[in-house]
């Protein structure tokens, strides 16, 4: 069994009112306060059990934060009040007064516990997991739907920060993660093992889709190709309990989740227990059971449903059972049965969930079946031959990969996240932070974005719930990491507003901005090198740069900026985009920028090439205006010469050109207004270009002749060659054995 308990960082210190902050203390009272007593019960009586629980940093943070337990405190203060008042209330009502009694014991149960860890749960639960009884995971730090963030610096920033938190909290590091919504896009993993996660899970159909076919299909972990560990969701539990017209929860014995005092009774009744605002809302006291669709709600009765949770907790043993002895007769081992849930199901949603788990846990260990609860970890140390396999894009969401988080309602966010992040990894590259209000305002700008990428905004907006909040926190990070980025931009940091925003969001008090740093940057420039360090950067322009080849020109770029790069040179690409590849990447330390090029009227590729160099020139001011600037402009061929034109005009950078062939050489002499008008940008960008750079002797003379160059002012370098492409001296041999002669050289 795996719990997912996740809640959005709400944290409001300027007005205690904010509604959402209610979130978390409904979550506390009906969730993880009587979870945790179900497993304190449980090792009390000798029930060994085992649950996977996933406790997200920005839950963690909350449930650790001094400001949150105080106003927690208070309201269960007036939750109890409240609850005594009713009480009173209902004493000689028959229906209720039952009813009433238990919620007031079970909210001063509720609060006792509280106060026995001084206000903060995570030590309870860090108790019941050094008792090997629960398996702690993380997530990413924001909970951030990670197939949309822009770039691997960006997805390794959010686990680095998770795992740092995480060990800090629970005193160890977490051996598995719950990727955001299972959102799971290939080339996560290599990122996982980096931060040293061992397994994660996804969707049924993020195993069943994966390449080759997985031989047990869901009922074994497969291992990717960085030896990561992946669970699948096994459907048959899931939709015994999530299925809104199947799952136990919607059972007529239930209680009612919308049927609260908060809107049932009289206003004058409860409006001291409402907002100042006068807003109508739950109360946590909820009188009715579900009874039926289009009836008069029965009086909820606690011993009633408590006995159906037994009836599902047995009914669900059953089928697991008979689901493990079919499956094990026919794969010959021990299948894994992975029941994946969100924790709030349990006591805030389905409000008997943590008895019929109490039910279920009791049920396996004393009737001594076949049936057991595992870890993943346990689970993973059973066997060594899991089949490798390659995963695709999936997530758990509708649709089963990223509809909920890119709609029409939020798709609005995406552009300005992927500038931000964008904006963020050029800070970390930059900056040291070596004066301590720099670093401040650089941690700080981590935060603000980490916390703008909450998947919870975007999935709130499409769910069309508390949209104006989710819009309001996008717009007030993104606007605050905005204001960062010009502070320490402009070395201008103002340390009263940094204060505010970081007594404001205090998330994360360890985070180091460095997270986001290229993986292999060195701590001040962009690129290690053992030989001399320069500061030169260059800006090269290309219209074609790889995973895009339509011929020499691509490769021939990729291997010269990645060299330059090598030698310590910082080197910034300007290419476009190819629709499957980030706008934004480092490749081997050289920094990719793709544009998006406005498709224009028709198909000429003449006109394409236009609007190529207008989306050049508009990323490149972006790139100034967030501080950069160059020492040389590096064009490659006549497409991009709009682009170099205009830049070098702009900012006085030198230019250099590198000529990979002429249209005159290539036609063998100009015939049409179509090659003459590409001859004519040729010529204007050789004539503007400081150098001009060709490949051969032969091409130097051609460029000479053509174009009526000067002959110093045309450089030579050949095209190198990347031994290590050959291959070792045994393949080379094998080679040579097959196609040559011993005596032949």
């Amino acid at each position: 069994m795996v719990l997912h308990a996740h809640l959005p960082f709400v944290r409001h210190p300027e007005d205690a009112e904010y509604l959402e902050q209610r979130w978390l203390f409904e979550a506390i009272s009906e969730t993880y306060i009587p979870l945790l007593q179900v497993y304190q019960g449980l090792i009390q009586d000798g029930v060994d059990f085992r649950v996977t629980m996933s406790i997200t940093p920005t839950l963690a943070a909350m449930l650790a934060d001094k400001l949150l337990q105080t106003r927690y405190r208070q309201h269960m203060s007036e939750l109890l009040e409240l609850t005594k008042l009713e009480v009173e209330r209902t004493e000689a009502d028959g229906d209720f007064r039952n009813i009433t009694k238990e919620y007031l014991r079970r909210f001063e149960s509720a609060v006792e516990f509280y106060e026995r860890y001084d206000g903060n749960l995570l030590t309870a639960f860090r108790e019941i997991q050094d008792q090997g009884k629960l398996e702690i995971i993380t997530s990413a730090a924001t909970h951030a739907f990670l197939p949309l963030v822009s770039t691997e610096e960006g997805v390794r920033a959010q686990i680095l920060a998770a795992v740092q938190q995480h060990e800090t909290y629970f005193d160890r590091r977490p051996k598995g993660i719950w990727l955001p919504e299972c959102g799971f896009s290939p080339g996560f993993d290599k990122i996982l093992r980096e931060c040293g996660i061992e397994y994660f899970f996804t969707e049924t159909h993020g195993i069943l889709s994966a390449q080759p076919s997985p031989v047990l299909g869901t009922l074994s972990p497969v291992v990717t190709s960085e030896g990561v560990a992946v669970f699948a969701r096994d459907r048959e539990s899931s939709k015994q309990v999530w299925s809104a017209e199947e799952g136990y929860p919607g059972d007529y014995d239930y209680r009612e989740y919308y049927r609260d005092i908060g809107h049932d009774l009289d206003f004058e009744l409860v409006k001291r227990y409402l907002p100042a605002a006068g807003i109508r809302l739950n109360t946590g006291l909820k009188y009715y059971r579900i009874t039926g669709d289009g009836v008069v709600k029965a009086p909820y009765d606690f011993a009633r449903a408590r006995e159906k949770a037994a009836v599902h907790a047995g009914n669900f043993m059953f089928n697991r059972q008979k689901q493990v002895e079919y499956w094990q007769g026919e794969i010959g081992r021990a299948p894994i049965i992975v029941a994946p849930y969100d924790a709030e199901l349990f006591g805030h949603w389905w409000y008997e969930g943590p008895i019929w788990i109490d039910m279920l846990l009791r049920k396996i260990h004393f009737d001594e079946s076949e049936l057991k609860t595992i870890t993943p970890t346990e689970y993973l140390g059973l066997h060594a031959d899991y089949q490798v396999c390659k995963l695709s894009l999936s997530s758990w969401g509708r649709g089963a990969f990223s509809d909920v988080w890119l709609r029409e309602e939020n798709d609005w966010i995406y552009p300005a996240l992927h500038e931000a992040e964008r904006r963020m990894i050029r800070l970390a590259s930059r900056h040291v932070g070596e004066e301590l209000l720099e670093r401040r305002a650089l941690n700080q700008a981590a935060r603000e974005l980490m916390l703008a990428q909450s998947s919870d905004w975007a999935f709130i907006m499409d769910n069309k719930t508390m949209v104006d909040y989710a819009v309001k926190r996008t717009k007030y990070h993104l606007n605050r990491f905005a204001r960062l980025f010009e502070m320490v931009s402009d070395h201008e940091v103002d340390e009263e507003w940094l204060g505010q925003v970081e007594e404001l969001d205090n998330i994360f008090p360890e985070l180091d901005f460095r997270v986001y740093r290229p993986r292999d940057n060195g701590p001040n420039d962009l690129r290690k090198s053992d030989g001399p360090k320069s500061n030169l950067r260059i800006l090269m322009l290309a219209w074609e740069f790889p995973p895009l080849t339509v011929g020499g020109l691509s490769r021939h770029v990729f291997d010269l900026s990645r060299f330059l790069a090598r030698e310590g040179l910082e080197v910034h690409v300007l290419t476009t985009e190819t629709g499957s590849e980030p706008l934004y990447e480092t490749m081997e330390g050289v920094h990719v920028h793709r544009v998006q090029v406005l498709q224009p009227d028709g198909a000429e590729f003449f006109h394409w090439v236009f609007q190529l160099n207008l989306a050049m020139i508009e990323v490149a001011q972006t790139m100034v205006k967030d501080g950069l600037s160059f020492d040389l402009v590096h064009a490659h061929d006549w497409l991009v010469y709009s682009a170099a034109n205009a830049l070098t005009q702009l900012y006085a950078w030198p230019l250099v050109a590198t000529i990979h062939a002429t249209e005159y050489g290539r036609n063998h002499g100009i015939r049409s207004e179509l090659q003459n008008a590409i001859h004519h940008l040729e010529s204007k960008l050789t004539h503007q270009a400081q150098r001009v750079i060709v490949c051969s002797e032969y091409m130097k003379r051609e460029v000479e002749e053509v174009f009526l160059l000067p002959s110093d002012k045309v450089v030579v370098l050949p095209n190198g060659v990347d031994t290590k492409l050959f291959g070792n001296e045994g393949e080379i041999q094998a080679g040579r054995v097959a196609y040559a002669l011993d005596t032949e050289r």
